[in-house]
């Protein structure tokens, strides 16, 4: 008999213990303050601005770089007046030209005719930054087409200096960008890189600095250059198996990442203003719209992701005109969007079973107050407005401290009793935009079809926006 019993309540503590879902990964808080960066700029600078290429070769002489009136904080301040966070830059590209005095390479600014081999434009952006209030990232390529020991064991040393070099003399860095491409240097040889050394390298001595790369460890890439998430987008991807560069997982599951997720690895999404990423005069022409910005906009930031939008300085080592004028449009267009929250205030009400319901917090504005909706597959959330207003933009936000749940909503506009536009969801995440044809609507109600656990939603908000941005 007391056999029977220890087997049956082994058998109840199995079910409780392995029928439990596993718990889901959180973001850190490093990874919280880059989400809510939403958006912050990508500098491509170096030789190539100077040669019109996109990949140099690595034998370019230094003296090709000179700039005649470079300027950074030039570049700080319309990447603040362009409502940018900060800005991360080409420190090295794959040719290996290094935009600061590198004590590891002889491929320099330093070996450059730019300011008599004196100057350091890493030492001068980072100053910018600080005065403008930006933060500041850089790009490390460990490919590297000039340097004489790429291609052997040697190098992996020489990248990790460089790693701690630049955390040292121009931290603390917001990200820090790793690119997955691997060729040949000088010697005819490919270099395998040692990431798991150079991860445990950043760990060390930026511990507060998120990593980029195909597989993260902090963000991933989105799969494209477009700068366009998947519309399902989950922060949730698995990474085991995989590599950074060709043994990267597919562009599809970049884009959408992966619903079960062990490793919380959001998708950023990055873009150039122009076709290209370095900057070519005859692209003067082909400078990204504030329109199609901000249709960019919403489907990186409208998706979960952030924004990292290229803007590459000209030749005298400025932001060009064209691509100043396009980025303070956005950032009108932006304002003049997301000025007026019409559901801010309004009554929004948790409905469950169809009679029982609470007042939430879901139009108060703080994204720090959420409720989690623990019955969500007989609930509905209610913002009822006191008039019909006209709206059309719903902005959905989860609260991702707790994780990331919904799997597929809908938001229902009503005009009194008539239900005018029924738009169906997948994911939310930290923010979902949605836009559609303007609609006379005197109530919106969020039904939650499926879900990973309970969701916890933080904010509904309401806009009415230009109606020329819902038609890209």
């Amino acid at each position: 008999m007391n056999r029977v019993i220890i087997t049956m309540f082994g058998l109840v503590l199995c079910i409780s213990v392995y029928g439990q879902a596993p718990k889901q990964a959180v973001p850190t808080k490093q990874q919280l303050a880059w989400h809510d960066m939403e958006y912050y700029w990508f500098i491509h600078f170096g030789p190539n601005t100077f040669t019109d290429k996109e990949w140099g070769q690595g034998d370019e002489q230094a003296d090709i770089f000179n700039p005649s009136a470079l300027d950074c904080r030039q570049w700080a301040r319309i990447a603040k007046a362009s409502g940018a966070k900060g800005i991360i830059i080409t420190a090295k590209h794959h040719d290996g030209f290094s935009l600061w005095p590198s004590n590891f390479s002889k491929h320099t600014v330093r070996e450059s005719a730019w300011r008599n081999g004196k100057g350091d434009v890493l030492k001068e952006l980072s100053q910018a930054c600080k005065q403008y209030g930006l933060k500041f990232g850089v790009y490390l390529s460990p490919w590297d087409r000039n340097h004489p020991q790429y291609g052997t064991a040697a190098y992996n040393d020489i990248y990790i200096n460089t790693m701690k070099e630049l955390v040292t003399k121009y931290g603390p860095f917001f990200e820090f960008w790793w690119d997955g491409a691997n060729g040949e240097g000088p010697n005819g040889k490919k270099q395998v890189y040692d990431f798991k050394r150079f991860e445990r390298t950043i760990r060390a001595i930026a511990p507060n600095t998120v990593v980029f790369s195909d597989i993260g460890p902090d963000i991933r890439w989105v799969g494209n250059e477009k700068g366009i998430a998947g519309e399902t987008n989950w922060n949730y991807l698995d990474t085991a198996g995989f590599a950074r560069g060709i043994g990267a997982p597919s562009t599809d599951t970049l884009s959408y990442g992966n619903i079960n997720g062990k490793n919380w690895i959001p998708a950023e999404c990055d873009v150039s203003i122009r076709p290209g990423w370095f900057y070519h005069a005859q692209e003067d022409d082909k400078v990204k719209t504030p329109q199609q910005l901000f249709d960019l906009y919403l489907k990186s930031v409208g998706r979960g992701s952030t924004l990292l939008l290229n803007v590459p300085p000209d030749r005298r080592g400025l932001i060009n005109e064209k691509d100043s004028a396009s980025l303070i449009g956005f950032k009108a267009l932006r304002d003049e969007s997301f000025a007026n929250n019409i559901a801010f205030g309004s009554p929004a009400e948790l409905h469950t079973n169809g009679s029982i319901f609470k007042l939430t917090k879901f139009t108060d504005g703080d994204t720090k107050s959420s409720e989690k909706i623990t019955d969500h597959k007989n609930a509905s959330v209610w913002i009822k407005f006191d008039s019909t207003k006209k709206i059309n933009c719903v902005v959905l936000q989860e609260d991702i401290t707790k994780g990331q749940f919904v799997k597929s909503a809908h938001v229902i506009l009503l005009n009194g009793l008539q239900e005018t536009k029924k738009i169906a969801v997948t994911t939310i995440g930290r923010k979902r935009i949605l836009v559609f044809p303007a609609q006379d609507v005197s109530s919106i109600r969020l039904i939650i079809t499926d879900a990973k656990g309970a969701p916890t939603i933080s904010e509904v908000a309401a806009y009415h926006i230009p109606e020329m941005l819902t038609v890209l």
